[in-house]
């Protein structure tokens, strides 16, 4: 499946929850699931384990703008790695540049973060990268080229943060300059999620 490019409150609306990564609107003026039957369809039958774990693994998918195969890889390094599935897979998801991008409040949403990235508009560690899936290190210093410094959709993204920096993220507001200052823990993720369903989805289709 390739990368969603629908409109996004209503895949907000089918998932049940604002996602911030995704847009910066809200689902709750229409707080019911798309579809002719309007808030009616909103009275559902009791969910299938499958179907609870299927929504909770499209949270993340469309929170962080990946397709199945590379959303697929992250689980599987997840699930080799030394630290538990669930916590690692949302350390490599919100390490991410184009995450990284959007939580220190560069961008509105991790689609904009993920376009500046690719424009060549940011420095690692005063090196151009123009990569999204680059993974951001603990002690990364990542800041705007000499020749972005002005760009109008950036200052107005700083100018009006609307989801808490995570403690991870140290900001310059002076500088304009994000440092990790550690590595992202499970709770960073900026939405209510059960991690333990979405490892369940994968483990049976390994």
């Amino acid at each position: 499946m390739s990368r969603y490019t629908g409109p996004r409150v209503k895949r907000m609306r089918a998932l049940g929850i604002d996602l911030p990564g995704l847009s910066r609107k809200s689902m709750w003026n229409r707080p019911y699931p798309p579809g002719v039957h309007g808030p009616k369809s909103a009275r559902r039958r009791k969910m299938s384990d499958f179907k609870k774990q299927l929504l909770e693994k499209q949270k993340l998918r469309f929170n962080y703008g990946l397709n199945e195969g590379q959303f697929m890889r992250l689980y599987r390094e997840a699930v080799h790695s030394k630290d538990p599935s669930g916590d690692k897979l949302l350390e490599l998801l919100e390490r991410r540049l184009d995450n990284f991008v959007f939580r220190a409040g560069f961008a509105p949403t991790i689609p904009a973060a993920r376009q500046l990235v690719c424009h060549g508009h940011f420095l690692v560690n005063g090196k151009r990268l123009d990569i999204p899936s680059y993974r951001v290190r603990e002690g990364d210093v990542v800041s705007l080229r000499e020749r972005s410094q002005n760009l109008a959709a950036v200052d107005a993204s700083l100018e009006d943060v609307r989801i808490v920096r995570p403690d991870w993220i140290e900001f310059d507001e002076g500088k304009k300059t994000a440092t990790a200052k550690a590595l992202p823990k499970p709770d960073s993720v900026p939405f209510p999620l059960e991690i333990d369903l979405v490892i369940e989805y994968y483990s049976k289709r390994l």
